[in-house]
């Protein structure tokens, strides 16, 4: 336990010092901050810095650093995954988002067995391929109908279905733990609940930085699949979609 927290000390440091090179004063400013241990003045200045547009893989994982030294593990968690999402390969925020979750006892999304043949590539990767299969289809079909050659059928045929391959990744994906509906909880010990109330039977109880998807909204509550193939209503105000 000691090394881990050593560890993540080390790695936590490093992180303050993380595009300090950036032509950004606030951002060199809030990183001084938290290299100063004053992590509620950082998280300040990466916050309005977010609330700016200016959000990087970066600011994320350093506020996500500043949160964690606050042992606010939910969003700790949250600016782990947002940089995660623009920077998919970030070690550092791949490395303390583990040990956030750990320590939170964060519940995961598994991903579907459609999800993990759809994760095979990326979304990017399954938009070209299914942009070269319509349009190679589109030129096997008017072959097709000026010539008449068999193979041009078949490579019609053969297109379509890479294209509806594609289109259907893509769905999922986006649909999926990693896609636009994942949010992760922000509050400790939320209830899931049948129906939008408070006097509603509990479904299940989040600890914070655990991951749902969002489903849908209702005034206040938000409709969620949970971990565990459960699903509830959960107040809005607990928890974050990963992106913005």
């Amino acid at each position: 336990m000691k090394t881990r927290i050593v560890l993540l000390v080390a790695i936590l440091v490093a992180g303050a010092s993380v595009g300090v090179a950036q032509p950004n004063a606030q951002f060199a400013k809030a990183n001084q901050e938290y290299a100063n241990g004053d992590f509620k003045a950082a998280i300040a200045g990466y916050e309005e810095l977010v609330r700016a547009r200016k959000d990087t893989p970066n600011l994320f994982y350093n506020l996500g650093n500043a949160y964690f030294r606050q042992k606010d593990f939910g969003r700790a968690i949250l600016d782990y995954e947002r940089a995660l999402a623009l920077e998919p390969h970030h070690p550092e925020a791949q490395a303390n988002l583990r040990i956030a979750r750990d320590e939170a006892r964060a519940l995961e999304q598994l991903p579907t067995r459609w999800e993990q043949w759809a994760a095979f590539a990326g979304s990017n990767q399954y938009a070209v391929a299914g942009a070269i299969a319509f349009w190679v289809g589109i030129f096997a079909i008017v072959s097709f109908i000026f010539y008449r050659r068999r193979w041009t059928m078949a490579l019609s045929i053969l297109s379509i279905l890479v294209l509806a391959l594609s289109v259907t990744a893509i769905w999922q994906l986006n649909q999926g733990r990693d896609g636009r509906a994942l949010a992760i909880v922000i509050k400790d010990n939320v209830d899931a609940r049948l129906a939008t109330a408070d006097t509603a039977n509990r479904v299940l109880t989040l600890p914070a930085g655990s991951e749902i998807r969002v489903l849908s909204h209702r005034g206040d509550w938000i409709y969620a699949a949970l971990p565990n193939n459960l699903r509830g209503w959960l107040p809005a105000s607990s928890a974050e979609q990963v992106r913005m």
